[in-house]
């Protein structure tokens, strides 16, 4: 492989595989090669698309001339077989979420990926959100204080997903937690640090076999309590999402499962309210109360606050999520054929975040499905 260009094949190009590729075929260097699916009219369109040919033999997939990355759009039960097959052929290797089914499969992969010299790495593209860097700054910085507690309220559509769709067999999705519930534990973590599972449900829809909700809490550090709710139960047109952030002057709210908007609430001096809109610079504020005098003294958790008024920020657009979307696929793609031009290049997501928020899946998976007694 020279300097410049990458060869790109993909396994299993349905729907979301196409919707991926063409935003992974802008990054300059970046060729599509081949394609190995299946004969259904989501692979089919996808071939057509980029006019190239479509084989059910993943052996001779492999074997492409100037094949140099492998990204993998399939279920989740065929990560695992199709991951270490790509690496023993030499390629690197881009998973859809989860890396893997189980932390034992996963801690194989990336031994033999590093074996190889070679890239595997989940799609975790939340990370490259600029909204959520600057919910990293907002924490980092402790303009609010420490961070108490959180909570995701995913209220997701099921109007494509039928009682026969794979996304429901645990053996091949490995149930809510594992499946979807990783992006999630990936965003806390890189805002939180690691975290611990401390209780977890998981619901069946009535009459039937089907794990539609699942919930868990965890604790980051020695305070913070974050709650994961996942139910896949509404129409489409009502599918939505709200994460929210309690700190000890204030809290955040993101709107949406790729998170487009903010609002912020909070207690602040001019100073502080100062430094929020350099967090968020294009947002708009809004003053609901001003203190003056000695009423601007006031008390939290044992502390002292000065208090020059109430404010709310609202920042980003609200713009339709698929935009945003594409940007963040294509600073995978960049972040990821950088690191295999470099190894010097210093990625934002490596394979420590797969196996990481995939752990916490198992985790929490494991607690939702034990036995009393």
């Amino acid at each position: 492989m020279n300097n410049q260009r990458i060869g790109l094949g993909v396994i299993g190009c349905g729907g979301f595989g196409l919707f991926a590729l063409q935003q992974f075929m802008q990054i300059p260097g970046v060729e599509l090669v081949g394609m190995a699916g299946t004969h259904r009219p989501a692979s089919i369109a996808a071939a057509a698309r980029f006019g190239v040919e479509n084989t059910d033999d993943l052996e001779e997939f492999l074997t492409l001339d100037g094949l140099d990355l492998v990204y993998i759009a399939t279920p989740p039960f065929l990560h695992q077989a199709q991951a270490a097959a790509a690496l023993e052929a030499g390629k690197h290797v881009i998973v859809e979420k989860p890396l893997a089914m189980t932390i034992d499969q996963a801690d194989g992969m990336i031994a033999l990926a590093r074996r190889r010299d070679r890239l595997i790495v989940a799609n975790l593209m939340q990370r490259y959100n600029p909204l959520v860097s600057a919910v990293r700054r907002l924490i980092e910085s402790r303009l609010l204080g420490d961070v108490l507690r959180g909570s995701f309220e995913n209220l997701a559509s099921d109007e494509n997903l039928p009682a026969s769709h794979w996304f429901w067999d645990r053996s091949k999705s490995g149930g809510i937690f594992v499946e979807h519930g990783v992006h999630f534990f990936d965003l806390f973590e890189g805002w939180l640090g690691p975290g611990v599972v401390e209780a977890a449900q998981v619901g069946v829809r009535p009459g039937t076999g089907i794990e539609e909700h699942v919930h868990c809490t965890v604790r980051y550090g020695d305070v913070a309590l974050v709650d994961f709710y996942h139910g896949f139960h509404q129409a489409g047109r009502m599918d939505r999402q709200e994460l929210r952030l309690v700190f000890e002057r204030g809290d955040v709210t993101l709107f949406d499962w790729v998170p487009t908007r903010a609002r912020i609430h909070a207690l602040l001096d001019e100073r502080q309210t100062r430094q929020l809109c350099e967090l968020f610079p294009g947002g708009r504020l809004d003053v609901a109360v001003s203190y003056g005098g000695g009423d601007r003294s006031c008390r939290a958790r044992g502390k002292e606050i000065d208090a020059y008024q109430i404010m709310d920020l609202s920042f980003g657009d609200g713009a339709a999520k698929s935009p945003l979307y594409c940007r963040l696929l294509r600073a995978m793609m960049e972040d990821q054929a950088a690191w295999i031009r470099d190894r010097a290049h210093a990625r934002v997501v490596t394979e420590s975040n797969g196996r990481d928020s995939l752990a916490m899946a198992c985790q929490a998976d494991a607690m939702a499905h034990r036995k009393e007694g």
